[in-house]
């Protein structure tokens, strides 16, 4: 059988954040009980399409899910486990926000079978927090995740955010040293630099951030420091104890087959991209049946693209290089027909004498690779938009 992640859309939250873009907002009970309901509806009636199937991984995102009871959760996945292959050593993670969680939750999340969580912390710092907009104070994360351990969960993620308003190259490294010295340590840490997306509060208000220089020293001292506690950077932003990559996120950058359930969820299967619409009513109305006679029906599915060849060799090139073991020549070959210097003439090898980019070769199967360079992330884009071909 052929190999599928699900990703599940929660879109609520208590409040959205100063920095966020994500399809989320506050809701009611109701609302929130509908939505699940309209979601089980679509869990059970695609489950068609995936007969040949079995689900690898499971990703539970939002938004933030853990705003949900618990119930609410075990039904999700319930629905799931009933109308899918779901592979017995499944991933299944799921975002959680401090100040969100409760032993009860935590009780039904276990036996609902999750088994990775990913907490959003971002900052040690509570002034920092506060800039951000989040929920939560420091204690409040401390206390999460000692009742997270107490509870059994040993596969654990914690966000963290860098480059944030009154964040200085001290203050990140304090956050850093805090989170490593937690007992047990992350089994893995998510890094990113703030982007400040259009639509936002931050975008309208412009506030004073880190300049460009103290932001590269922070991505420095994010893998320095991390490596030297034992943690090895396998994707831009993404550090792991050994056994504890993102099993899930690995599919997105290698171009696994992932369906997406939920309001604005993404899907890419087959080398064909589908999303769900954005607009939770229609999104709901639909999946419960409740659309009215007299109006026309809008489709609850958008933005369906078969990828052309060229546009896979692209995505292969872009995402793939994102991880730091980079992209095998053997198997864009496998894939394409093609060699990539057929494809790329001259590109990888200019890159290589500028330092951005580096071949590798498996000492155990003497496979062909080609990387990023340190210094290469640091321009990634730059480096990424010469594999452009449409």
């Amino acid at each position: 059988m052929k190999a599928v992640s699900i990703y599940i859309h929660i879109p609520f939250c208590i409040r959205k954040c100063l920095y966020c873009d994500f399809l989320s907002a506050p809701a009611g009970s109701q609302e929130m009980e509908n939505y699940v309901e309209a979601l089980c509806s679509e869990i059970r009636k695609e489950s068609k399409s995936y007969v040949n199937y079995t689900v690898q991984t499971i990703f539970i995102g939002g938004g933030t899910p853990s705003v949900l009871p618990g119930r609410s959760i075990e039904q999700i996945l319930k629905a799931v486990c009933e109308f899918y292959h779901v592979d017995q050593d499944c991933e299944i993670s799921m975002e959680i926000n401090p100040g969100t969680v409760t032993s009860d939750k935590l009780v039904y999340w276990k036996r609902a079978g999750i088994n990775r969580l990913s907490i959003g912390l971002q900052s040690a710092v509570d002034q920092e927090l506060k800039a951000l907009g989040r929920i939560h104070t420091v204690q409040d994360f401390l206390d999460t995740y000692a009742s997270v351990v107490k509870s059994g969960f040993d596969n654990i993620n914690i966000d963290l955010m860098s480059a944030i308003p009154k964040q200085s190259l001290s203050s990140y490294r304090g956050t850093l040293e805090m989170i490593t010295h937690l007992t047990p340590m992350p089994a893995h840490i998510s890094a990113y630099s703030l982007i400040v997306e259009e639509g936002t509060p931050f975008y309208e208000s412009a506030p004073e951030l880190p300049d460009e220089d103290c932001e590269r020293e922070m991505y420095k001292i994010t893998g320095d420091f991390l490596r030297s506690m034992g943690y090895h950077q396998y994707e831009i932003s993404n550090y792991a104890r050994t056994g504890f990559e993102c099993r899930h996120n690995k599919v997105y950058w290698q171009r696994g087959n992932y369906v997406g359930f939920g309001v604005g969820a993404a899907s890419m299967v087959e080398n064909v991209r589908f999303r769900n619409t954005e607009i939770t009513e229609n999104y709901v109305n639909h999946f419960l049946g409740k659309v009215s006679q007299e109006k026309e029906e809008v489709p609850v599915r958008e933005s369906v693209q078969k990828l052309s060849v060229e546009e896979q060799m692209e995505e292969f090139m872009f995402l793939g290089l994102r991880m730091t073991k980079g992209i095998s020549e053997k198997l864009f070959f496998e894939q394409f027909g093609r060699t990539v210097e057929q494809v790329y003439p001259g590109i990888v090898d200019e890159f290589c004498r500028k330092g951005l980019l580096c071949r590798k070769i498996d000492p155990k199967t003497g496979e062909r690779w080609i990387a990023l360079t340190r210094w290469g992330i640091d321009v990634s884009n730059v480096v990424m938009a010469e594999f452009l071909l449409t």
